[in-house]
């Protein structure tokens, strides 16, 4: 959906604004590159496991690259109220009426979800002169959209759930919660199913998982993307990666990094000059720096990972560690 000036204030009330920019432009994923990282990961540590050592995403990395605030309340908790509201399955409908004036045609509905091209076709543009409330509504399908279909899109990408009503119902309190470790939680449960060889179709926010290794990974960034600015992610985001032979390049990929050493991958990429010059100077505030090196839960509704960044790893034959919290 479109990001229109009208909404950007509850964006940024929100803590989304800069997600939303990146979700402005449409954003490919490489699959058989992810695909050939999928197969590396390890759920008991929730790190990739790599030639030269051990290496993961973490809440530095979310902060540089999506922009997404990591403090603050749990992305959960909403749950109990929210099964209170649906009781013979008519009050989570009228309450969705309330918020959005109006209801779903039936053939978009699909137990508690909404097809994403109702709220696409619905809410794309804002009226002209719309009122306070009006631009309030196209607020909500706006961040609905986003938290649904990008920030924690599931195997039914095309739907949006109904679980985001209890939040949307209040608007000016989006910015309390820690957007940042919820969707690094949902990274890791997607990437920890993922290694189940029944699983098919990759799921979280990919883009987050393809611009770490863009970052990290000198050798596998496609060429000419230079220029970048805030948000890191969205040096990416015209990348268009080849559709052809996709076997063949989860093969490619599988070889290049059975070939890696610690001298391919990048430990500290945001320490450069001019990295630090473009990141917002929110992200570098020092209680949140601090928190990029705790070791605490990473919470998304059911989803409850660990941010491991106490644990060293080596780097292959040399006798060197190196602590993630330094990253």
């Amino acid at each position: 959906m479109p990001l229109h000036e009208q909404i950007i204030p509850y964006l940024e009330t929100a803590g989304l604004y800069h997600l939303a920019r990146l979700n402005s432009q449409w954003f490919w994923i490489d699959e058989p590159l992810l695909s050939a990282f999928v197969e590396r990961w390890r759920p008991e540590t929730h790190t990739f496991h790599m030639p030269f050592g051990e290496c993961t995403i973490t809440l530095q990395d979310v902060a540089y690259q999506l922009g997404l605030p990591i403090d603050g309340e749990a992305v959960s908790g909403c749950l109990t109220d929210f099964e209170n509201l649906m009781e013979n399955g008519r009050p989570a409908w009228e309450w969705f009426r309330e918020l959005f004036s109006e209801l779903p045609p039936p053939n978009k509905v699909k137990q508690m979800t909404v097809h994403f091209t109702w709220f696409h076709e619905r809410f794309r543009v804002p009226p002209a002169n719309a009122s306070e409330e009006i631009v309030r509504i196209y607020a909500r399908a706006y961040i609905m959209m986003l938290l649904s279909s990008q920030l924690f899109a599931d195997k039914n990408a095309n739907q949006v759930h109904l679980r985001w009503l209890p939040y949307l119902a209040s608007m000016e309190d989006l910015g309390r919660y820690s957007w940042g470790s919820a969707a690094l939680a949902w990274l890791y449960r997607c990437l920890c199913h993922g290694t189940n060889r029944n699983v098919v179709n990759l799921a979280g926010p990919l883009q987050l998982l393809q611009s770490w290794i863009f970052w990290r990974f000198p050798s596998l960034r496609p060429s000419g993307f230079d220029v970048f600015e805030f948000l890191l992610a969205s040096r990416w985001a015209t990348y268009l990666p080849t559709t052809d032979a996709g076997d063949q390049r989860v093969v490619s990929a599988r070889l290049c990094l059975d070939r890696f050493h610690d001298r391919d991958f990048m430990w500290e990429p945001y320490s450069a000059p001019d990295v630090v010059a473009v990141v917002h100077p929110d992200i570098l505030i020092e209680e949140h720096r601090r928190l990029w090196m705790a070791v605490t839960s990473l919470i998304y509704f059911a989803a409850i990972e660990w941010h491991q960044v106490d644990i060293e790893w080596y780097r292959s034959s040399a006798e060197f560690s190196i602590s993630l919290s330094l990253l």
